[in-house]
């Protein structure tokens, strides 16, 4: 019987200690529940944003099955975003967009340019002049739209009346190849690669200009290099002496010295004269 009288208060302080602990936890549980469910709907907000379902060429009309919607994130949203794909219907993209990719207000044209293609991605006072190549001036197939080219020309000199390579256009933008089927001398059908070029007015008659003077080459450049670089032109006797070895210099021959000559004095006395004579 004392025994139990001991063990009652024990158990009676371990019960108070469990059910206030058990109470204390469910409050705090109360407490943060709704400011962690606030934290994490923050989180978790998103918008529908309309982008590419394949890649979009410059120049390309859009139509329904060539966008999609997805969900972006809410602080993460592009800038010029789209939520609807039916109000982009029709409208021309002004620069490549890959497959889920967002389709923003700054890659398609304004609203009033309804037809595709070269015409639409040109800048105002720039134009599109096209010139014949080949695969060796298209660095066999290399060049493709978006790049950047120097073009180059040879042609006859008319003041040195003799050929002349010369790079006159440099930094060019290609808006499109492609090959056209164009009849030969013997007026046969053959293909014949094709290049739109972007220039000014200015630069297009240059270019017209070298294309029906002389032959063109294009020189493919790195998109970011910007730097003018300006050439005298090759012509066939600096090219010749390019990479040539100085000419040797004249050997130096050894003049042979003439044998110096004895000289021998000889006295002569007669009389009270005296004469001298070299020998």
């Amino acid at each position: 019987m004392g025994k139990l009288k001991a063990l009652l208060p024990l158990t009676l302080a371990l019960l108070i200690a469990v059910g206030g602990s058990f109470t204390i936890y469910k409050w705090m549980e109360q407490q943060s529940t709704p400011a962690q469910a606030e934290v994490v709907t923050a989180k978790i907000q998103t918008v529908p944003v309309v982008v590419a379902a394949t890649d979009l060429a410059w120049g390309t009309e859009l139509t329904t099955e060539m966008l999609k919607v997805e969900k972006f994130l809410k602080q993460s949203l592009p800038p010029g975003y789209h939520s609807e794909p039916q109000p982009l219907v029709g409208r021309i993209v002004i620069a490549p967009c890959q497959t889920n990719e967002p389709v923003t207000t700054s890659r398609l044209a304004p609203e009033d340019v309804a037809t595709g293609g070269v015409a639409a991605v040109l800048e105002n006072g720039m134009r599109a002049v096209a010139v014949s190549g080949n695969k060796i001036s298209g660095i066999s197939g290399f060049i493709q739209p978006g790049n950047k080219v120097d073009v180059l020309v040879t042609m006859e000199d008319p003041g040195a009346k003799e050929p002349v390579t010369k790079l006159v256009l440099e930094s060019i933008p290609v808006l499109a190849t492609g090959t056209q089927i164009q009849h030969n001398a013997n007026g046969e059908p053959a293909p014949v690669d094709v290049y739109t070029l972007k220039v000014t007015p200015s630069d297009a008659e240059k270019l017209t200009l070298a294309a029906s003077r002389g032959q063109l080459q294009f020189a493919l450049r790195n998109i970011k290099d910007t730097e003018t670089v300006l050439t005298p032109g090759a012509k066939a006797g600096s090219t010749l002496a390019s990479l040539r070895a100085a000419a040797p210099e004249p050997k130096k021959t050894a003049t042979k010295r003439a044998p110096r000559r004895q000289v021998q004095t000889v006295e002569i006395i007669n009389g009270d004269s005296r004469t001298t004579k070299k020998f």
